[in-house]
Formats: structure tokens, sequence, C-alpha cells
């Protein structure tokens, strides 16, 4: 059987409900169903210091690997110990070095640039905001020195990044698991759209709420953590064709069986000019036409792709959508039809097989 390695600084949870904790597990499942023994690398510092060593000998034994695919954390590499302090300064670099030195190629999935804007690290002292930012700025020296590609959420991602050669970046959304085809029941009485995910500074969906009291042919399903609804409810206002929810895992199944639409209409910030959400392709997987915002990533995506409408963040905008919807359905059906096209493109299997692509 073919073998590869998978790093993630961090231990790895089969449970984790939010997208740094789902990608890796989607990933390794991904990379098995292609035939691979996937070695993982992961854990905390010793750990991972254990499984270093071993593999080492493995591979000075002359026994193959294929490629080493690595996932990011949003932290520095050096800061993932639970106390953040860097007790293992050469591990999991040193094992780079050590994979290229035996022509093992390096692919290392970016997960965030966060650090790099100003909202960074408010709630931290100026010395711990910049004692990390020291460190994000060596893993991009070492990213520059060992790897092969650098993957990204989108290729608009890479005008942020400074160090890097730009064409050594790849861009490697999100995917989806290769659901079943889904119906739609036009005969509904209402429109039925489904925002699920967090709300909070780069999820700001007031123009959406506010839209909901316009349009009583409407029905909005928003499933967030309860935790984040209760720190930011006070901000939204609420109408009776909204409910809110807290579910996750199988207990979606229903939310996206009874939707019509999916919504990521959210006010555009800088930070969704090259995001690309794990939902977005989630609602694909789900075939679920979406609504999003022009001046995102997503919206930019959507509209290209024809698998939903991208307009302007703005109330009077989405409230006549929705009437142009409510008065042709069939629209839905034809988007439909478009994701039907291109969802097999965007699995989480779609994603390994580049990476075995390009890394082989």
């Amino acid at each position: 059987m073919k073998k590869m390695f998978f790093h993630h600084p961090l231990p790895l949870d089969k449970n984790a409900t939010s997208a740094s904790g789902i990608r890796p597990i989607k990933m390794i499942e991904a990379f098995e169903r292609l035939g691979y023994e996937v070695v993982e690398i992961s854990g905390y510092g010793a750990e991972r210091k254990k499984l270093i060593a071993d593999l080492k000998n493995r591979i000075s034994n002359g026994e193959r690997f294929e490629f080493l695919y690595s996932e990011s954390s949003t932290q520095p590499t050096l800061l993932t110990e639970k106390n953040h302090y860097p007790k293992y300064p050469f591990l999991d670099f040193g094992f780079f070095k050590f994979c290229k030195s035996h022509n093992i190629k390096i692919g290392l999935f970016y997960r965030d640039i966060y650090w790099l804007f100003s909202e960074y690290g408010k709630n931290l002292s100026s010395a711990k905001r910049n004692i990390a930012k020291v460190f994000y700025k060596y893993d991009l020296f070492q990213y520059k020195k060992l790897l092969d590609i650098v993957y990204l959420p989108s290729l608009k991602m890479a005008d942020y990044i400074p160090y890097i050669e730009k064409n050594k970046f790849k861009a490697l959304p999100p995917g989806h698991d290769e659901y079943e085809s889904g119906r739609y029941d036009n005969d509904s009485e209402k429109i039925r759209l489904l925002y699920i995910g967090g709300l909070g500074n780069h999820y700001k969906m007031h123009k959406l709420f506010q839209t909901m009291s316009k349009t009583d042919f409407c029905h909005l399903s928003i499933c967030t953590r309860q935790k984040e609804w209760l720190d930011i409810k006070n901000e939204y206002n609420m109408s009776n064709n909204i409910s809110i929810v807290h579910k996750s895992g199988k207990e979606l199944d229903d939310l996206y069986k009874n939707a019509d639409i999916a919504m990521i209409f959210v006010e555009p910030q800088q930070y969704w000019e090259f995001a690309m959400p794990v939902k977005l392709f989630e609602y694909i997987g789900k075939e679920k036409p979406i609504i999003a915002s022009n001046g995102t990533m997503t919206g930019e995506f959507v509209s290209k792709n024809d698998i939903g409408w991208s307009i302007d963040y703005d109330i009077s905008n989405l409230e006549n959508l929705l009437i142009q919807i409510n008065q042709d359905k069939n629209q839905i059906n034809l988007k439909i039809q478009n994701i039907k096209k291109l969802k097999h493109e965007h699995s989480w299997l779609a994603r390994a097989k580049q990476v075995e692509s390009d890394l082989i």
C-alpha cells in the first residue's frame, strides 16, 4: 500500500465542529479513500517528537513515503503547546528539512492570515501580540525554504502574504462530503432560507435579518452556536419569520432537507476578499443554491459558476431578489442543475486527488 505523511501540530479531533478542526479529518479520510496508508504526525510536542524519531528511522532504513501533507494551525507552529511556550523549536521544521533531504515533497495548507490585519490580537497585550507575530513570520520563513507548495483557501490570499514567491502558492479550498442528490419541492408556501455557521466580527448579517421583516413570503433559519448567538443577539432585529436553532452533525440533515436557498449574505470586509468558507462547499454538496454578497470571494465564485445569486449587500437588493425568485421559483431548479454539474469537482476527495497530483 502506498504511504504518505499527514502532519498537524495539534491533536486531531474526529468530533470537531469548527472548520479548522473538521478540515484535517476530512482530508485524512479522503487520502485513505485514495488508497493511502496515512501516517499521522499530530498531537502536542512530546507526542510528535516520539512519532518523528520513529519515522526518521523508517525513512533512513529505506521505507518509502510518497509525500508529506500538512495542515497548519491558526496559531504559529512553535506556539501550539497548551502553555504556548516554544518548547520544541526545531521539531516540526526539522522533520520537514529531513524529508526534503530524502526527496519527499511537502505541501502545506496555510489556513489563516488574520494576524496580518489590524484587528488581530485586540484581546492580547501588545507584548504578546508582537511576540506572536514574530513566530507567524518565522513560519513563513520556514515555508519559503522547505515547502514545495503552499496551499491557500484562494489564490487571492497570496496577495497578502509576504516573503514567499507567488509561484509557490496554489488554491486548495475546503470540500464537501459527496452527498446523494437532493430534491427541491417548489410547491412549498414560503421560500425557505438557511444559514449555518458563526455570527460575529467576520459574519455580520444584519441586513439579512432586516430584510426578513419585509418579506413575509420567506422563512429564515439561522443555525449557530448558542453562545455566539447569546453574545450578539441584541444587535439583530428579529421578526416572526426567523428561527434561531442550535444543531450540529446529523441534526443538520433536516435543516438542509427543508431549505430552498442557502445564505452567505454577509457584510463585505477585507477578510471576505479571499475567504472561502467550509459552508460554501457544504451548501454545494447539499445542492443548495446560494445568495452571496458582491465584493466577496464567495460571491465571485457563486456568480462565476451560476450556482446562485451574488448581489450588493443592501436591504432593497435582497428584498427585490427574493420577490423575483418568489414569482418564478423555477430559478431555484435552474441553479440546482448548475450545482449538480460541478459538485464533484469540489469534494474532499477531489481536494486529496489534487494534492496527490501536485506532490508525486
